[in-house]
């Protein structure tokens, strides 16, 4: 039989920056029905409580609770008549803003005594207390406390304390933190639960208190099992908030709305994962598809000016591809090779015209082929992701989109409804088209690389994850010479579909500077890939598209981490081609020059089972990037003067 679980969303104000105004109108604003009330929000807030209470209210919102109190518990006199005194306090200003919930968490302080006989006794009179004033305590074991650090613990002493106001509040990071089974939650009666938090973070050893506060991450965005967590909380008939308490400097760097909209999105996820693992326990969400499988990239879509274009076009052509076929109504021309779509749109009344006037010549749209089309695009409404629709023409058919993380468009298209005859549909072929598109060799689309500011990381990676049957990999340092840049790959389980996001600390790296001179995040280079790399860059050789020189130090810096033949040294020296080799296989990798304001095309060979990215050639191609760029730049200046 099913237990029902009320799905009520909560966020902590120090989650989110800005002032207490602000943090309440991205919160309302993103879904969520209440909020965690952080002692220092209260402190700052510029008015009496009530007046604070008020505004909560008027953004339509609870105050699940008040945050926090950590010194009680256990004390010797007088540090226990003080503490008593100072709750008292707190249960006043509780009564003023309007919340009824206290989070008293396991005591830090050196002067406890500790003991569970010790703690039920002052938890008893403290729930005594707080019934008199229709107040309730919640209370929380701290993982790095002196004493009491484990939920089971605290469950006890609210057991034998046994008051209706006095429960427990359960907080994912001090529980799968420690690597403590969340699974003894089960047994707890739901309606004993106060309160629950939820956090993700990544799985790495240091000091528990520091961890805690200074790494937590939205659901989704690290590696604690949180849904098992979630499972059991379920399980118990719980029926109270899910809230999410992060702290993390980070989220203080991104946008109030941004930070909040993620945060419901990774509460949608996770509780949609918890119905879906645990199919007896029913969760009140809104109605949404599974994640889908994703089989490919139909298409990439540059978006140029008219005036422009030209450069882009004899780029695409020194690569091998030709254009094929021309849209029915708008200025998009679709050039092909092999398996690879690419539209260059120079409609001036477009998305793609507004996307070139903010980015200059750039990648505007992508197009995931999914197993069904509607689908996808149902589940990534359901999960806050906002539609995407441009006006059509008389024939054309409605392809399924969304808006990305940072204004981007993707659409979605399958093989078993009319979007299977998407280029037959919207497209006419170009009279004279040559058929052959062998070009140079290249077949598929290996990877998408998307550069932004490292704070919007995990954004993108939960955005991802969130909407498809994609996984992430550790997050890889590369050594930019002005700095570091942070890469994680998301892709599908068959690596048919792979997507880099390439995060950058400072505006001074490659990375950095491209997201500052095109306004923001955005796909920074496209790989294609080759089954002959060799015979790939003879071909562009003679098509004279433009490598990247890359210097003869990492090729003496190759021959002594590889024991490879002199001869293909050789040849990858003469073709500017880079190499790394792992247990499972090989790669090749040869990149262009950049282009604008820093792209750049990337085509890799991939050998047996090699999964990476060449990721130990990056600080080469780094280095070789930005030498290149501060030549043009001084050529650029000569030139200007």
């Amino acid at each position: 039989m099913w237990r029902p679980l009320d799905m009520k969303t909560s966020i902590a104000t120090v989650t989110i920056s800005g002032d207490l105004s602000k943090k309440l109108t991205a919160i309302a604003k993103a879904g969520f029905d209440g909020i965690e009330l952080f002692e220092r929000d209260l402190i700052a807030f510029d008015g009496p409580p009530v007046q604070l209470g008020e505004m909560v209210r008027g953004h339509g919102l609870r105050i699940d609770l008040l945050q926090s109190e950590r010194n009680f518990g256990g004390l010797p006199e007088p540090l226990k008549r003080r503490a008593f005194a100072r709750i008292e306090r707190k249960f006043d200003l509780m009564q003023e803003v309007g919340t009824e919930l206290l989070l008293v968490s396991s005591c830090t302080n050196e002067a406890s005594l500790g003991g569970i006989d010790r703690l039920a006794g002052d938890f008893r009179e403290l729930a005594d207390r707080a019934a008199q004033r229709g107040i309730r305590v919640g209370f929380e074991a701290m993982s790095w406390a002196n004493y009491l650090s484990d939920y089971r613990d605290a469950w006890e002493v609210v057991r034998r304390v046994d008051h209706p106001s006095l429960g427990l509040v359960l907080d994912s990071i001090h529980i799968l933190g420690k690597r403590i089974s969340p699974e003894s939650i089960r047994g707890i009666p739901g309606d004993r639960i106060f309160h629950v938090q939820v956090a993700d973070a990544p799985l790495i050893e240091m000091d528990l208190e520091y961890w805690s506060r200074h790494y937590r991450s939205m659901p989704g965005e690290g590696d604690l099992a949180l849904v098992d967590f979630m499972r059991a909380v379920a399980a118990t008939g719980y029926a109270g908030p899910v809230s999410l308490e992060i702290l993390n400097e980070r989220f203080h760097n991104g946008l109030p709305r941004s930070i909040a909209e993620d945060g419901y999105r990774s509460l949608l996820h996770l509780m949609d994962q918890v119905r879906r693992t645990e199919p007896s326990i029913k969760v009140e969400l809104p109605e949404m598809p599974p994640k889908t499988r994703v089989d490919g990239i139909e298409f990439v879509e540059f978006a140029a000016d008219a005036k422009q274009v030209g450069i882009l076009e004899s780029v695409l052509e020194a690569l091998g591809f030709k254009p094929m076929a021309r849209h029915i109504h708008k200025d998009v021309v679709l050039w092909r090779q092999g398996g690879i779509n690419i539209l260059v749109n120079t409609e001036a009344k477009s998305f793609a015209h507004s996307a070139y006037t903010m980015h200059g010549t750039s990648v505007c749209d992508i197009a995931m082929l999914v197993e069904d089309a509607r689908l996808s695009g149902k589940r990534a409404q359901g999960l806050g992701a906002n539609p995407f629709s441009q006006p059509r023409g008389e024939g054309e058919l409605d392809i399924p989109a969304i808006r990305g993380v940072s204004g981007s468009v993707l659409h979605f298209v399958d093989r078993k409804s009319e979007l299977k005859g998407i280029w037959e549909t919207d497209f006419r072929e170009l009279e004279h088209s040559d058929r052959d598109l062998f070009g140079a060799g290249l077949t598929r689309i290996d990877h998408v690389a998307q550069v932004m500011n490292y704070g919007e990381m995990l954004t993108w990676t939960l955005f991802y994850t969130s909407i498809f049957e994609m996984t992430k990999t550790p997050m890889v340092d590369s050594v930019d010479p002005s700095g570091m840049v942070y890469s994680r790959a998301i892709q599908s389980s068959d690596g048919g579909v792979r997507l880099v996001l390439n995060g950058a600390e400072t505006h001074r790296t490659f990375a950095g500077r491209f997201v500052a001179d095109s306004a923001g995040s955005s796909v920074q280079h496209l790989a294609f890939s080759s089954n002959d790399i060799f015979a790939t860059a003879a071909s562009l050789a003679e098509r004279r598209f433009e490598l990247l020189p890359i210097p003869e130090d990492y090729y003496l810096d190759l021959a002594a981490r590889f024991d490879i033949d002199p001869i293909l040294l050789t040849k990858l020296r003469s073709a500017n081609i880079l190499y790394d080799e792992d247990t499972d296989g090989c790669f090749y990798q040869l990149y262009s020059r950049p282009y604008g304001e820093g792209f750049f095309f990337e085509i890799v060979q991939r050998c047996g089972g090699y999964d990476g990215y060449g990721a130990p050639n990056a600080p080469y191609r780094l280095a070789a990037q930005k030498h290149l760029s501060r030549i043009e730049r001084r050529s650029h200046y000569r030139t200007e003067r």
